[in-house]
């Protein structure tokens, strides 16, 4: 069986027994390296993967600003077999865009043996109606049913499908209450007000429409190009009351969220100051950054200016699209970064533990000066328990290099390894697809071949997607949680998890969204180092239970079950 765990619970104290542990093998590696061996992502092909799936931007002529962003996807495990199955967000019908044949999204049911079936249609999910022009997706259980539901950000009208548990979905959009028409971008699953419910944060990026009038180009020779976004207005994003029963309220106005105008890409839920509620910080395209500050009592304070993350050092606003959050330099407190696009740098916010950030990039800003980041994740890839960062790079104009002649479409990912704190560009080291460029956007981690290291899933705009296999995180151990809530809410998103090994105390907040149109496989794997024991597990869920690990094994996944 794939997952079958025994969880014993006694005042708070849960031990995990040897008997029944989750078993199912990871795939056998086709690299074998040795410790002293550079660990190398391995780009798996097609014939491999069967995925076959190619992103559609619609790209035509007139440059439709929509053309440029889109490719969103993500791991997650829509069918309960253990195995991470990947969703991809493909364009659609719109009112700039007709395709010439059928367009869809889709859905790759893992095989557990490397390979994907493609069940999009059988699921129910492709989308491609119209108002269905894609642009990213986020999973999670929102309504506590044990099965992960899905919903999908659109430039039209965006879309929520229940998991059914058959390995089919229902469309309940209008039921729920979420379609949040216009032009969404990220989504984020969080529990803002610590109701034990999922609450969904939704960006909006700028009005526009496909029937407007804006030329943005060369007049004389009537050349096009695409319009940077600041020429269009803002809008407000929107926020969603989990009610229970399937039902959402849009609280955007009530809560102080719809007060700040913007054009937002990325969003990210974390909890910036330790007071327990859950912040969110929105990286938006030429105007100020957003920090939306949990005030408690439905309210947010947004404080990005004072903050220090609203604008550069120079106080000019930039291009922000992915962020993400994560403790990177030990200390307690959650940090922040954001990818911007070409000479405008990337931003690594160090907290200050008073509500302000320090830009403190490092090597990450020389290697980005020429680069526009989009999907951008802190994931521990060597397992040493520091969170480490990968970015997914690609300029949004595809005519950018007859305006430029340093700067390119296709851009190469980066990889950076935390090193004490600081972060070392390893990308030379890393694997041949470091070396290629690519028109990224998306990016997703997941541990899809359960070996107990993330791999990588790449969204490229207008081509296919790149999966990417970690080969060789594994050889640090480490140790899989499957966290399932009884009282906090489904996804655990804001549950503290400490862990010791080898002398090495580690922490880590589990938080909601990041990166660019996309979600992340929900189980944490804790990294040990070289480690062969650990001392120590605490998880301290959303709703102020501890629970403690006696004895949990290493280089397995366990369920953890909250207050057994």
């Amino acid at each position: 069986m794939r997952y079958l765990v025994v969880v014993a619970l006694v005042i708070g104290l849960v031990t995990v027994t040897e008997t029944g542990l989750y078993s199912s093998a990871p795939l056998t590696k086709t690299n074998q390296v040795s410790p002293s061996t550079p660990i190398v992502f391995a780009e798996v092909p097609p014939s491999q993967s069967k995925i076959n799936w190619v992103h559609d931007n619609g790209r035509s002529e007139s440059r439709h600003l929509p053309e440029t962003c889109g490719g969103g996807g993500l791991f997650f495990d829509f069918d309960n077999d253990g195995w991470m199955d990947i969703y991809l967000v493909n364009s659609g019908p719109s009112d700039f865009y007709t395709p010439k044949t059928p367009i869809k999204n889709a859905l790759y049911r893992n095989n557990g043996d490397g390979s994907f079936t493609d069940v999009t249609d059988k699921a129910g999910v492709a989308c491609g109606q119209m108002g269905h022009f894609g642009m990213g997706a986020a999973a999670a259980d929102y309504d506590g049913d044990g099965w992960q539901d899905l919903y999908v950000t659109n430039y039209g009208r965006n879309v929520l499908f229940h998991n059914s548990g058959n390995g089919t979905f229902k469309e309940v959009t209008d039921e729920a209450g979420v379609a949040a028409p216009n032009w969404s971008t990220c989504a984020t699953w969080f529990d803002y007000d610590n109701d034990s419910k999922l609450d969904l944060f939704v960006s909006s990026f700028v009005q526009y429409s496909g029937k407007g009038t804006i030329f943005c180009g060369d007049n004389r020779i009537g050349r096009r190009y695409y319009c940077v976004p600041r020429v269009f207005k803002p809008r407000p994003s929107y926020l969603f009351h989990n009610e229970g029963g399937g039902k959402f309220a849009d609280v955007s106005r009530d809560s102080g969220i719809a007060s700040a105008l913007g054009k937002s890409f990325g969003a990210v839920a974390t909890d910036v100051n330790n007071d327990g509620l859950m912040d969110l910080f929105v990286a938006n395209d030429t105007v100020a950054n957003f920090l939306f500050l949990n005030k408690g009592k439905n309210k947010f304070e947004e404080v990005g200016l004072v903050s220090g993350v609203a604008y550069s050092d120079s106080g000019s606003p930039r291009s922000g699209m992915g962020v993400d959050a994560a403790d990177f330099d030990g200390d307690g407190w959650q940090d922040l970064f954001v990818a911007n696009i070409d000479q405008e740098l990337f931003s690594l916010y160090q907290n200050q533990k008073d509500v302000t950030f320090l830009d403190n990039p490092g090597e990450i800003a020389p290697a980005t000066r020429l680069l526009s980041g989009w999907g951008s994740k802190f994931f521990d890839y060597d397992n040493d328990g520091d969170p480490d960062l990968i970015l997914a790079n690609g300029h949004p104009d595809d005519m950018i290099e007859v305006q430029s002649l340093k700067v390119k479409y296709k851009e190469p990912l980066l990889l950076f390894e935390n090193v004490n704190g600081k972060y070392k560009n390893v990308s030379a080291i890393s694997g041949a697809a470091f070396s290629k460029d690519f028109p990224a956007r998306g990016l997703s981690v997941g541990d899809y071949d359960n070996d107990g290291d993330l791999d990588v899933l790449i969204i490229n705009n207008g081509e296919a997607p790149i999966l990417l296999r970690n080969e060789g995180g594994s050889r640090n151990n480490w140790l899989g949680l499957q966290l399932v809530s009884t009282r906090s809410n489904p996804g655990a998103v804001g549950a503290i998890i400490s862990w010791e090994a080898g002398g090495v105390k580690h922490r880590r907040l589990k938080i909601g969204g990041g990166s660019f149109l996309s979600s992340h496989d929900p189980r944490e794997i804790l990294g040990l180092g070289k480690a062969t024991k650990i001392d120590s597990v605490e998880i301290k869920w959303p709703s102020g239970r501890v629970d403690k690990l006696t004895n949990p094994p290493i280089n397995k996944y366990i369920k953890v079950v909250e207050g057994g």
